[in-house]
């Protein structure tokens, strides 16, 4: 029988790399409190986060599905001792890129793999470093106004402006940044299917 794949995220990021790969998947959104025990490791945030999403998820989708997989996935930017979330201003994306401007930061992306009833879960974190250019205010102010980077982790894209003007050389995976290592979700995902 054929495993369901379940996206557990309403990132249109993470949507599109899957369907780049060519998986078909059904996302199955559920509300998650994406708090975290303080103590956690760094790398284990947001595998903690994704932990949470999927097991919201599989309550709603476990008693009336078999075979399914559910992917669920969180990112977080971390810069200088502090974890930069999801801008809801203005004031705080102009911030959060005056932040990152002309320094290094992590993106880490930890990922879970949910089987059906919980009978087999796998977790994994990549972290990609990015080296930022130094911007001006006013790039940053255009950036921030053209492109209203309020859903993405640390206030940017980089596939969008920001990436080709304001940062100058990633260490790791590309598409981390983006959301989703696809490359390592894609060949761990093939086990299940």
């Amino acid at each position: 029988m054929k495993t369901s794949l379940i996206l557990a995220s309403q990132s249109p990021r993470r949507q599109e790399l899957l369907r780049q790969v060519g998986l078909d998947f059904e996302v199955i959104v559920s509300n998650t409190d994406e708090t975290f025990p303080p103590d956690l490791p760094l790398p284990q945030i947001p595998i903690y986060i994704a932990e949470q999403k999927a097991y919201a998820v599989s309550q709603a989708i476990f008693a009336k599905q078999a075979n399914t997989c559910i992917i669920a996935a969180d990112t977080i930017v971390y810069i200088d001792g502090q974890i930069l979330g999801k801008p809801t201003t203005r004031t705080q994306a102009i911030n959060m890129i005056g932040l990152l401007a002309g320094k290094r930061h992590e993106v880490i992306t930890g990922v879970c793999l949910l089987t059906q009833n919980g009978n087999k879960k796998e977790t994994f974190s990549v972290t990609t470093a990015v080296y930022f250019n130094p911007l001006t205010p006013a790039q940053i102010a255009f950036y921030v106004d053209t492109y209203q980077p309020y859903d993405k982790a640390g206030g940017y894209a980089i596939q969008e402006w920001i990436g080709m003007v304001g940062i100058n050389r990633i260490e790791g995976c590309y598409f981390n940044v983006v959301g989703l290592p696809i490359s390592e979700v894609y060949k761990r995902i093939l086990t299940y299917l």
